[in-house]
């Protein structure tokens, strides 16, 4: 079969070090999904609704981890990327179509991280036309160390930040919990619930994810022999951004106990201090911080991987500037374009929950291009068993109306 990789000498690891190393696609889009946008969704969900939205966030964790291994699938066994195989199965309108979804996504994405870390930089009495521009300078210099391997190291380091948010949550609930018995009140009766629980979907699912990690797991040089632990990293990923997303959300639900419609970021941290202490700013800057560059970082890997699947250009981050300079170039772009949206003046949580509503939105087109992909690309033993299809059509089903609830 022409679309199979080689798999000799390319198994499982034998020791937790080279376990470790393979580690990293599925981690990195996973913290990135976490993103800002994100991050202010469950602050939203949890200051205007409490703990209602736990127990979708948990069933969120399923649709995750279905979506992205498919992903995975599709990278490891076809060694192309999502734009490429659209095109080559669909045509180049399609491709065009997919592409169209992943521009208006990553641009959404990339200026609200940008917006979270000109926030971050307010939370630390920063002005954000130094503070910004020199976060994106480092960012940009990401896909230009020369190693997939490298820019991935960089991003997990920065958004492992995130994980800040998960032992403020649990303090918050030591010193008080009456926030958690709205776990099982699901106000749908509420205007805002349906569009709170839209968001919610649209910031677990995204478009550039899925370009991402298909396009990473093969850039990282796994292969089909390692499924195994790219399912692992995959399933590990999706854990960890629910349980920030959720630990943000308990965080808001006790620092606005009465339900208030958050206006800012700011008046978030601020109003955590009762709660954590003075240092209730520094971990939620830390924290916002890791989501934002993370996800800066591998949204604008995704768009720029994308645009150059479908206009043929070269495009590995294992290949130099001289190599590659199209990919490089449309990256570094969307960095400034981006930073120069913030600068001019941004309303940070009401773009947030916007972006996420219009991915909710774009749902229909990514997972039936991802569903009819996985079918259709992959060779008879590696794609889903009859049961398997039926459960994931009916979860993307489900995923799509719930993410529609608004219209």
């Amino acid at each position: 079969m022409e679309l199979q990789r080689s798999t000799i000498g390319h198994g499982m690891p034998k020791t937790t070090w080279q376990w470790l190393r393979l580690l990293g696609p599925g981690i990195i889009v996973m913290l990135a999904d976490t993103d800002a946008g994100s991050v202010v969704t469950a602050a939203q969900s949890g200051a205007q609704f409490g703990a209602s939205l736990l127990i979708p966030d948990l069933l969120l964790i399923g649709v995750l981890y279905l979506v992205q291994e498919m992903t995975v699938r599709l990278g490891l066994i076809t060694g192309q990327g999502h734009g490429e195989l659209i095109e080559k199965y669909f045509g180049r309108k399609w491709a065009t179509l997919s592409v169209l979804t992943l521009f208006l996504s990553a641009v959404g994405a990339l200026v609200t991280e940008y917006a979270g870390i000109a926030t971050v930089g307010q939370l630390l009495g920063a002005s954000k036309f130094w503070f910004v521009p020199l976060v994106a300078l480092a960012l940009m210099s990401a896909a230009f160390l020369g190693k997939y391997r490298r820019a991935e190291r960089f991003g997990i380091i920065l958004g492992l930040l995130e994980l800040a948010f998960i032992p403020a949550a649990f303090f918050g609930l030591f010193k008080g919990i009456g926030n958690v018995q709205s776990i099982w009140i699901l106000p749908f009766g509420h205007e805002d619930f349906a569009w709170m629980v839209a968001a919610n979907v649209g910031a677990v699912v995204m478009p550039w994810m899925i370009f991402f990690q298909q396009q990473a797991v093969s850039d990282s040089g796994l292969t089909p022999g390692q499924l195994k632990i790219a399912r692992r990293d995959t399933l590990l990923g999706a854990v960890l951004t629910q349980a920030v997303m959720i630990a943000v959300m308990f965080t808001a639900a006790e620092a606005f106990p009465h339900h208030h419609t958050l206006t800012s970021i700011a008046s978030l941290a601020q109003t955590l201090v009762p709660l954590l202490g003075h240092s209730a700013i520094i971990i939620f800057g830390a924290g916002l911080f890791g989501a934002s560059t993370v996800a800066a970082l591998v949204v604008s890997l995704a768009g720029a991987w994308g645009m150059a699947e479908v206009f043929g250009w070269k495009h590995s981050l294992n290949s130099d500037f001289k190599e590659t300079p199209q990919f490089h170039i449309v990256y570094a772009l969307s960095h400034v374009i981006a930073v120069l949206f913030v600068l001019v003046a941004i309303q940070f949580v009401s773009l947030s929950i916007d972006v996420e509503i219009m991915n909710a939105m774009l749902l229909p087109i990514v997972l039936g291009f991802l569903i009819a992909l996985e079918y259709r690309a992959l060779p008879h033993h590696w794609k889903m068993s009859h049961r398997r299809r039926v459960l994931v059509i009916i979860t993307s089903i489900v995923t799509i109306l719930l993410g529609l609830l608004t219209l």
